[in-house]
């Protein structure tokens, strides 16, 4: 039997159980299910029902020169009776925050949000006809201990890498450049930066911006906590010159030769300064009392003159001889 047989003959098995099934006493089924939750869902509504209920805790308008004696609760558990259909809708509906304006309570002296006014908090999120039956916890604690201030400059922890051909200008630049540190007068005395949190940046192409964050330190608050970073980026390409070696204070009677007399100067520049850079803008020059006590002949090269904008200039060779010679 092939395949296409195999297929027409669950297809007749298929038409004929369709067309011999009892629709009739399945739909008079469904209907009196769904009568039977709908009389149901009636006399639920009307029952007077408990439940059990989280709600968040926003804690808004902190002082920044105050930290909390004792950690804040993250949410308050109530349980609450009322007719079932509120209590039904109290399960489906999303819980929003109870908001507490902690500069509201300071300004009024209140250290602990308890009785009457937490009440009243919890209540606001409630219907009126919500009966409020417990809560926990009883109270909450606002009680905060004074801070000092300073202010500390912001550095960099971590690694940044650019694309060929680019290289960072200087020093990355934050925004703000300070942040403001908020701690106990010991605590303060020994801090005297702000350091990022370990970030590496990668493949950069231009000048980018970034949000970095400043890595926390027990018992210190920082603000803001998070900062930017502008990290300057220009296309860079290399260039080289030869340069002679010259010989500075040597005796009149003397002259110096150098293996080899000139040296390769390798450096990166920007396409900008490209072209305005030339071979005199660079010179090394070695010192004839430097060379008179050196025994092997052999001293390391290095550049005594070059433009402040070129990048990782790199001598070849590094390492010359050097011979005197008396003068005829």
């Amino acid at each position: 039997m092939d395949f296409k047989t195999v297929i027409n003959n669950w297809k007749q098995k298929v038409r004929t159980f369709f067309s011999t099934f009892p629709w009739k006493n399945l739909f008079t089924f469904l209907f009196f299910l769904v009568l039977s939750f709908i009389f149901w869902l009636m006399l639920f509504s009307q029952r007077h029902v408990e439940g059990s209920y989280r709600i968040p805790l926003k804690y808004t308008h902190i002082p920044e020169d105050i930290v909390f004696d004792n950690p804040l609760p993250a949410y308050i558990e109530i349980r609450v009776a009322d007719n079932g259909y509120q209590i039904f809708k109290y399960d489906l509906s999303k819980k929003d925050s109870l908001e507490i304006n902690v500069s509201e309570f300071k300004e009024n002296n209140v250290d602990a949000i308890q009785g009457n006014q937490l009440i009243q908090l919890i209540r606001n999120e409630l219907s009126p006809t919500t009966q409020l039956l417990s809560y926990s916890p009883a109270i909450i604690s606002l009680g905060a201990s004074k801070l000092e201030s300073k202010k500390l400059p912001v550095v960099f922890d971590g690694e940044i890498t650019t694309a060929g051909g680019n290289l960072v200008i200087d020093s990355v630049t934050f925004i703000p450049e300070t942040v403001t540190a908020y701690a106990s007068k010991k605590q303060l005395a020994q801090l005297n930066k702000a350091v990022t949190e370990y970030t590496v940046f990668e493949n950069l192409k231009a000048t980018s911006q970034f949000k970095v964050k400043i890595k926390e330190v027990e018992g210190v608050k920082f603000v803001p906590k998070e900062i930017d970073i502008v990290i300057l980026i220009k296309e860079y390409t290399e260039k080289s010159f030869e340069i002679p070696i010259t010989c500075s204070n040597l005796p009149k009677n003397l002259d110096v030769k150098f293996f080899p007399s000139h040296v390769n100067v390798i450096f990166s520049v920007t396409l900008e300064e490209y072209k305005k850079i030339a071979p005199e803008d660079f010179e090394i020059n070695l010192d004839y009392n430097e060379l008179k006590s050196n025994q092997e002949g052999k001293i390391e090269v290095k550049l005594t003159k070059s433009p402040d904008s070129i990048l990782n200039p790199r001598l070849s060779p590094s390492i010359v001889e050097f011979l005197f010679e008396k003068k005829e």
